[in-house]
């Protein structure tokens, strides 16, 4: 448990684009451990604050530990849930109360980017995306070429170890999470195709780009065909990337259409009808109507 605050805690993580769910008390009825407005925050691996300690308090922090692994699965977790924890019944509790909880999921980050190498076209579009509510996962095996100065806490970067690459790579990619937008722009083609064939060998992928020429890219096809991966599968590479008709060559051109291109790849949001919680379920929880 950590000595953070809640809300030092929130502030943190959302400036990290960290996933993390937010715990509140917004009931309680007899004798409870804390009174509504009790907030406590948690992810995967620390919980900041209390919601008053004790087997509910560890219930509660399962279930929002449950949203964050549906997330990393790929599965919906953004709706908020609202939890009855009658203390007696389901938490063992002998003061008896009852205590009703709002979890809020936050992604951190709407979408998250592995940009493969640190070169002058990365060093250029990095600073470009860091504003964007995204997570950028960079890589590089110079651990030298990284910036001094990272341009924000949503930039992590990573070396790969280039004595043991495809081990790193594959480290790398599992470190991900799923639904991840690929960029592959490395000092080395050779590490660059064995980047591009270990992309299309992972399932959480979203899209990939490569930098480069078309030349370029007719010239890994071939060796990609003989390690398995068929015409549909190399149709999911982007070669050359950036916006169309963009045809600057110094780097900064070449990172303002590549961060255009990105904008046009995150997937449109579609709501359904209802959203969060249901009316219905708040007046079972709560024995209260939403207000009006």
């Amino acid at each position: 448990m950590s000595a953070e605050t809640w809300h030092s805690a929130l502030h943190r993580l959302q400036d990290e684009a960290a996933p993390h769910v937010l715990i509140s008390v917004v009931g309680a009825e007899g004798s409870t451990p804390r009174e509504p407005g009790a907030k406590m925050v948690v992810t995967a691996d620390a919980c900041h604050d209390t919601l008053g300690g004790g087997r509910f308090e560890y219930q509660a922090i399962a279930c929002a530990r449950e949203m964050l692994a549906a997330s990393t699965r790929g599965e919906q977790a953004t709706t908020p849930r609202l939890e009855a924890f009658p203390l007696g019944g389901r938490s063992g509790q002998c003061c008896g109360g009852h205590v009703s909880l709002l979890f809020e999921y936050f992604a951190g980050a709407e979408k998250h980017i592995a940009l493969f190498g640190a070169g002058h076209v990365a060093q250029a579009l990095v600073p470009l995306l860091a504003p964007l509510p995204w997570r950028i996962h960079w890589f590089d095996s110079r651990a030298e070429v990284f910036p001094a100065l990272v341009p924000s806490a949503r930039v992590a970067c990573h070396r790969l170890d280039e004595n043991a690459l495809a081990p790193a790579i594959e480290t790398a990619l599992e470190s991900l999470p799923h639904g991840v937008h690929t960029l592959v722009m490395t000092h080395d083609h050779a590490q660059d195709r064995r980047l591009v064939d270990a992309l299309l060998s992972h399932a959480g992928v979203a899209s990939i780009g490569l930098i480069g020429s078309q030349s370029k890219w007719a010239s890994f096809q071939r060796p990609l065909r003989e390690a398995g991966h068929d015409a549909t599968a190399l149709s999911r590479v982007r070669c050359p990337i950036g916006i169309p008709g963009a045809g600057g060559k110094h780097p900064y051109e070449i990172a303002l259409a590549i961060a255009a291109e990105l904008l046009t790849l995150a997937p449109a949001e579609v709501h359904a009808p209802q959203r969060g919680v249901l009316p219905a379920t708040w007046r079972h929880v709560t024995g209260q109507d939403v207000c009006l």
